[in-house]
């Protein structure tokens, strides 16, 4: 019994030191003074967070993504250093502990190339802002509008309507349009008229028709001229500017007013045609 008694337990401390009361008294309050600062870390970390994002909505210029991003990490390192705060609270030298996190870190790393390389590729979307919540773009040849941008992946809701989930770093790593930006778009179309038909004329009645429409801009001036001459046609090419949110409807609405248009004129849209020889 009096061996057991002598025998060291845990810091240089025998049974008989921990049994006492002084001890104990030391050892759980070591323990309440841990938990109550692992609390207070995740309370003063949310509440962090919560006031960067708030940050983010109150001001409309400022990228709600970042902010959800910067709220994140603030977090997290508050979470940290409460970490840090209980270990010393138990005599835990931090800095070996640190070490060892960093070494670890470096081997689980070298194992997640590809993951970590998406992780580098979003926060360099988040802090650069290429492309941000609710923009309309094409990305690695995928197309769509901007829903949600996470640290590992990027995903887009396709015109169809269809969820489109794009790696970070093909995000970053390819080129990207985006439709969003600017707050007008150039709409262009190639109208073909036939040889015999008066050239004036024609144009005459496509710039009217398209230049009535309450979307087409004056400012830049449109452009409308002869561009090519095809084997059964004379092509007039057309570019006018308009809102960006009009361009798509518009675009496909002066197809059919333009048509109808000439047709009402009398002016002939040729089509091709082949003469067939037959031997007798």
């Amino acid at each position: 019994m009096d061996t057991l008694m002598t025998t060291e337990i845990w810091g240089g401390n025998t049974l008989s030191d921990i049994l006492t009361l002084d001890f104990l008294v030391t050892f759980f309050g070591a323990i309440l003074s841990a938990f109550l600062i692992l609390i207070a870390g995740f309370i003063i970390g949310g509440w962090v967070r919560r006031k960067l994002v708030r940050l983010g909505l109150r001001y409309v210029h400022l990228d709600d993504t970042l902010f959800n991003f910067l709220g994140n990490i603030a977090r997290y390192v508050v979470i940290a250093f409460a970490g840090l705060f209980v270990l010393n609270t138990f005599g835990i030298q931090t800095t070996s502990f640190v070490a060892i996190i960093g070494a670890a870190g470096l081997a689980i790393g070298l194992a997640l190339q590809g993951t970590l390389s998406n992780v580098a590729a979003g926060v360099m979307i988040i802090f650069f802002r290429p492309i941000k919540l609710g923009d309309f773009v094409a990305v690695n040849g995928m197309m769509g509008t901007v829903k949600d941008i996470t640290l590992n992946y990027t995903e887009l809701a396709s015109v169809g309507n269809v969820q489109i989930i794009i790696p970070n770093a093909q995000v970053w790593g390819n080129t990207i349009e985006n439709y969003s930006i600017y707050p007008t778009r150039r709409a262009e179309w190639v109208f073909g008229v036939g040889y015999a038909v008066n050239l004036k004329d024609a144009e005459t009645i496509i710039r009217e028709t398209i230049l009535a429409d309450p979307r087409a801009l004056h400012d830049p001036e449109p452009f409308i001229q002869v561009n090519n001459l095809n084997a059964s046609s004379v092509d007039f090419l057309v570019r006018v500017w308009c809102a960006r949110g009009d361009y798509f409807q518009f675009q496909a609405d002066m197809k059919r007013q333009v048509k109808e248009a000439l047709d009402a004129g009398g002016i002939d849209i040729p089509f091709p045609t082949h003469t067939v020889l037959r031997a007798d």
